[in-house]
């Protein structure tokens, strides 16, 4: 029995090495790979040894696992991927560098060849959606000269835009879809000047161009939001700068984009992103108060919301903290970059945000807001200079998508526990009162309320308890 035993094992071992041999190899994602296919396209596994990202929780070792981000998961009624809606942006995740001012890039993937070629740009969309589907995630964000490379004219640019949005689609399936698209205004030399507000009228009309076509794709792929970045519509010197007209031409631009976006029937939210500055020394959409005003004086105000960048807050000398609730109070929030700065480096570098405090803040604007949908959380992030392999992308990301779950849950702990928001309503209860209501409801004139002064006397002013409330907060870190 024994030795019929062995023989059988014997014989199931080479059975099972037979078939290991002839299955085909696993192939790396460089560009001396022989995997292509016969069209020259090549196809296999771009991350291999990464596995499909699991939560495995907080006491996870694991760099390649979620130990706060459990997708499935409620929390205050609602599961943890519908609040987050979390989204890879593909300009820095496929064509980030790590170049600076003041040095080369240092980036150097398995799989570019060093060209912007129709053919690199098909490769990189694979890429990305392998990544996707590695990370967990069924949403991304592009700019459409940042996926398809430019033509020498303008038909020849978009039908490379469509050829390779023709792949994207064929590859997103039925699951993944663009949480928003946009167009790059920025980057080519015909937009130094700007793009709506450029002083050129060439320009202008070449800009609306390629917004009708990018809104176009996005509505195509089955986008759900469209950004405008307006990052160099604004001026260097008010010396050269007719700043009125510029405005009255980008509300005007702005105009044209809502009506295009109703005669195709785009559901999507137009969304602003507020910048102050860099690369223009004065942008127009400087915060989201700006913004704001911006949208009201041109009676833009019910056609848009705002896509908040936390660096871009802290830029203006906010906290992103301060930019989601101005956003929020006023219907405007829509969409969250999801990223921070360094506060000893004075541009925007966006870094992943691993700070649990901040998160926790930006979640609790979320919560108030009641999530995001149609928006979400773009990880409009870059890995650092000194980040060079493969797997940073995932370790990066991870770490950012656990930061934030970590801000959800400590947001629903202090919702739940209810002592911040008692001590703020505490602060304001003296208008929890006749007279108050008669305040807020704008029906107590400035008579009223000299009579009242004069019989009260000299008020009594309550400590805010800002030292007790900060306690609070940190207590649920």
């Amino acid at each position: 029995m024994k030795s019929s035993n062995f023989v059988l094992l014997v014989l199931f071992l080479n059975v099972v090495s037979n078939i290991v041999a002839a299955a085909p190899p696993t192939c790396p994602a460089d560009i001396g790979s022989d995997c292509a296919t016969s069209s020259g396209e090549w196809e296999g596994e771009f991350f291999p040894g990464i596995p499909e990202i699991k939560y495995e929780g907080p006491s996870s070792k694991n760099p390649l696992a979620f130990k706060w981000y459990n997708a499935e998961e409620e929390i205050l009624g609602k599961k943890m991927k519908d609040w987050m809606r979390f989204s890879v942006a593909f300009w820095h995740t496929f064509r980030g560098t790590g170049g600076d001012p003041f040095g080369a890039p240092t980036k150097a993937w398995p799989w570019e060849d060093g060209t912007n070629s129709l053919a690199m740009a098909k490769r990189r969309m694979r890429a990305n959606f392998e990544f996707i589907k590695k990370l967990g995630v069924d949403k991304w964000c592009f700019h459409d000269r940042d996926i398809a490379p430019d033509g020498k004219t303008i038909e020849e640019t978009n039908a490379n835009l469509d050829e390779v949005v023709a792949l994207a689609n064929e590859l997103q399936g039925k699951r993944i879809r663009p949480l928003w698209g946009t167009a790059q205004l920025f980057h080519h030399p015909r937009y130094m000047h700007g793009a709506a507000t450029s002083s050129e009228l060439g320009v202008y009309v070449y800009s609306a161009a390629q917004v009708k076509k990018a809104m176009e794709v996005t509505q195509y792929l089955g986008g759900e939001n469209y950004v405008f970045w307006g990052g160099r519509e604004g001026y260097q010197s008010l010396l050269n700068t007719d700043m009125e007209r510029e405005l009255n031409h980008m509300a005007r631009f702005f105009e044209a984009a809502v009506a295009y976006k109703k005669k195709i029937g785009f559901n999507g939210t137009l969304l602003i992103e507020p910048k102050p500055q860099e690369p223009t020394k004065h942008q127009y959409d400087w915060d989201a108060a700006t913004a704001a005003n911006f949208l009201r004086k041109y009676g833009l105000i019910d056609e848009f919301k705002l896509n908040i960048e936390c660096n871009h807050a802290t830029l203006s000398g906010h906290s992103c903290h301060h930019e989601l609730e101005t956003a929020r109070i006023n219907g405007l929030l829509g969409n969250i970059d999801a990223n921070t700065g360094d506060p000893q480096i004075g541009w925007d570098t966006d870094q992943f945000m691993m700070d649990v405090g901040e998160a926790t803040l930006v979640m609790l604007s979320v919560i108030k807001n009641g999530g995001l949908a149609p928006g979400g959380f773009n990880f409009d992030a870059k890995l650092r200079r000194e980040s060079t392999d493969v797997e940073d992308l995932f370790i990066a990301h991870i770490a950012g998508m656990d930061t934030l779950a970590r801000g959800l849950r400590n947001a629903a702990k202090l919702i739940e526990d209810g002592s911040l928001s008692e001590l703020v309503r505490k602060r304001y209860q003296s208008f929890d009162s006749e007279l108050g209501a008669e305040i807020e409801a704008g029906k107590a004139d400035f008579e009223v309320l000299e009579k009242k002064a004069i019989a009260w006397g000299e008020p009594k002013v309550a400590s805010a308890k800002q030292e007790l409330a900060e306690m609070i907060f940190q207590s649920a870190l």
